[in-house]
């Protein structure tokens, strides 16, 4: 594991899977959302968003957070894992809610030198909800993802599908143990 995508429906948990996993390998963590919103929710195009992936996987290790499906071609050409955080409805649901509600009531900015943060109008008033989004996309994404995985065009990819965070942290746990006896990480197969 190399060149890592982590996918899953908004709310998963996958960004703070990178994140963990990223630190365990020392690999550099690159966040899709940060590449794709400019300040003021302003979104790049979608020439300007692929040059932006294709400059920032130039580079021998990666952790990729994020799913954008139209850019699969390109990331997946480069991957050698891609890593599905796949939780329950209800669990992926929740965790969206309790993540919006935090930021929401801490104002947080989301990528820095965006201005970007969550508001209670935008995140549970809005058509362009993330709670909806989660909501919306979570049974389409799962069929797309069981498709993609048996794809040929994707066959040099190892496709890890997480169920669970017990699973997640026990592969965490099994590469930072890997790390630590200074052999190859690779995934909990």
């Amino acid at each position: 594991m190399h060149r890592i995508n982590v996918i899953g429906t908004s709310g998963s948990g996958k960004s703070t899977f990178c994140r963990k996993l990223a630190h365990v390998l020392g690999y550099p963590h690159i966040e899709m959302d940060a590449l794709f919103w400019k300040p003021n929710w302003a979104e790049s195009t979608d020439e300007a968003f692929l040059l932006a992936i294709e400059q920032a996987l130039d580079q021998p290790q990666w952790i990729l957070d994020g799913n954008y499906h139209r850019t699969a071609a390109l990331k997946w050409r480069h991957a050698d894992t891609v890593i599905w955080v796949d939780y329950s409805f209800t669990r992926t649901l929740f965790q969206a809610v309790q993540r919006a509600v935090i930021r929401c009531l801490s104002k947080q900015e989301l990528w820095p030198g965006t201005g970007n943060r969550e508001s209670f109008r935008k995140t549970f008033l809005s058509r362009d909800s993330i709670i909806w989004w989660t909501i919306k996309t979570y049974s389409k994404n799962r069929a797309r993802y069981l498709s993609m995985m048996s794809d040929p065009n994707f066959a040099h990819i190892q496709f890890v599908q997480l169920r669970s965070p017990a699973q997640a942290n026990q592969l965490i746990q099994q590469q930072k143990h890997m790390k630590t006896l200074g052999t190859e990480p690779t995934s909990n197969e």
